[in-house]
């Protein structure tokens, strides 16, 4: 869908700044698809000219124009203040191809960029190509990477590094921000052209209901609350959840310092720049209300053009109160399924927080934990487990185990069938910080083999592949304390 607001105050025009010398350093055959690109043999761009386009040098490639880049305006709240005014800084949308938004980011200055310089370098974007691809392969909702162009071109970080540009593919890249520059600005006008927008292409149910606008933060919030519960089942940190990070549509997006837990801390920081821990992996869905909150304030003049300002305000709150339901639902749902069981019982929850507290205390791997659950059988003994020789307490998960095996007794599945199920909802496979960083260094050296291996890996993360198994292991104690920023 094309961004169709237009106008000084909303977008600029901005054509990408050519990269120099630009070559591939990953590309998603699948996302490819998504936008009806014909590939070749080798799973690249039949026609070479892509190549050029996504690395920003030009805006034609055979019979497809982009004629109209744009970078857009919005403002947010970063780490719980107001920040005003950011916008696309280094992202650049070049327009719609097959009903979805092509984005390059990394493609140099936009009209907001303040004082950055408008680039990306690869070391960030290798991480962002494999996390916007293993997390749609997770099942979960997120903007897709449909390639990763390099180049040797110097960028000054903390140290000198290479740019590169990561396309990105939404059916939109709008956010919350969106909503509150123009709230900020007491703009109603195009308040209410963006919440239209929004219905008409992306949320026609609202469109049709009484209290058009009230449906549509509901919506919004709802999609944003289950995101967040997916996040959680996976042990995902995005790491900055900034108003303007959120999607109105429920995505994952802008990957920067982001990290999947390896060992189990439940108020584990991903961001070592997130000094206060305002982003840790248990204040996720508590800072995503607050992010709803956000948007509340933002939407409340649209509200206020049918009822009262009392009245919108109470209106809204009350909205706004649904979010932990849902987030509650969904999570209870998800960790169900995690376990393996199928109905409900009013124990559950208790099973689950049990666990999770237990796992914290001896720091036991949360991907490979669940995992290795669904070998657990109905008869069997909670002494002999042998993942109870992973927690420090062996009397409580060994009460723990007893309880968990009592209650999967109570399901009318089978094992090898609750076994199957439980397969599809544990991975095997995650991006660890550890292989992004052997990955990246390698990359770094001209070699982008293990970007292409772990891209395979991880586009089938419930799979066995065996030949692949050690990429399932925790990383050594000397891999284990990678520290991501936000520098990109």
């Amino acid at each position: 869908m094309p961004f169709t607001l237009r106008g000084d105050d909303v977008c600029q025009v901005t054509p990408p700044t050519p990269l120099p010398d630009p070559y591939w350093v990953a590309f998603s055959p699948s996302v490819a698809k998504l936008i009806g690109l014909e590939l070749g043999d080798n799973d690249l761009p039949k026609d070479p000219g892509w190549l050029a386009v996504l690395a920003g040098n030009q805006l034609h490639v055979g019979t497809q124009t982009f004629s109209n880049p744009i970078s857009t305006v919005y403002s947010g709240h970063q780490f719980g203040s107001w920040a005003g005014q950011l916008g696309d800084g280094r992202a650049i949308l070049l327009g719609d191809i097959n009903q979805l938004e092509l984005q390059l980011k990394g493609a140099g200055r936009t009209h907001y960029s303040r004082m950055g310089d408008g680039r990306a370098v690869l070391r960030s974007s290798i991480r962002e190509f494999l996390c916007s691809e293993a997390m749609h392969a997770l099942g979960i909702p997120t903007s897709r990477a449909l390639a990763l162009v390099g180049s040797k071109q110097s960028v000054r970080r903390e140290t000198m590094e290479t740019a590169a540009v990561c396309s990105r593919v939404a059916p939109s890249f709008i956010r919350i921000g969106h909503f509150e520059h123009f709230a900020s600005l007491q703009n109603v006008t195009r308040l209410q052209e963006l919440a239209d927008l929004l219905m008409n292409e992306f949320y026609p149910e609202c469109a049709s209901k009484k209290d058009s606008y009230l449906e549509l933060f509901k919506e919004i919030s709802a999609r944003n609350a289950k995101l967040v519960a997916a996040w959680q089942a996976v042990g995902f940190c995005h790491g900055v959840l900034n108003s303007d990070n959120i999607s109105a549509l429920g995505l994952t997006i802008d990957y920067g310092p982001f990290g999947f837990l390896d060992h189990f801390e439940i108020d584990h920081i991903c961001n070592h720049s997130d000094h206060g821990g305002r982003y840790a992996y248990h204040r996720q869905p508590q800072i995503m209300h607050w992010n709803m909150a956000c948007l509340a304030s933002a939407m409340l003049p649209l509200l206020e053009l049918e009822h009262s300002a009392e009245d919108s305000q109470e209106l809204l709150r009350s909205a706004l109160e649904e979010f932990p339901l849902t987030y509650a639902k969904e999570w209870q749902r998800t960790f169900r399924l995690k376990l393996g069981l199928q109905s409900e019982q009013d124990d559950d929850i208790q099973l689950i927080e049990r666990l999770l507290q237990s796992m914290h205390d001896s720091k036991v791997d949360f991907t490979n934990f669940f995992r290795s659950l669904s070998n657990i059988k109905k008869d069997s003994k909670p002494l002999a487990i042998p993942q109870r020789n992973e927690f420090i307490d062996r009397e409580s998960i060994d009460q723990w185990f007893t309880d968990y095996i009592n209650r999967l007794q109570s399901e009318l599945i089978s094992d090898d069938d609750r076994k199957d199920l439980m397969n599809r909802v544990n991975p095997k496979y995650i991006l660890r910080n550890h292989l992004a960083q052997v990955a990246i260094e390698k990359a770094q050296q001209d070699d982008f083999s293990e970007v292409d291996t772990l891209f395979k890996i991880l586009s089938k993360p419930f799979d066995e592949q065996p030949t692949f198994d050690s990429y399932s292991k925790p990383p050594a104690l000397d891999m284990q304390r990678i520290e991501v920023s936000c520098s990109s």
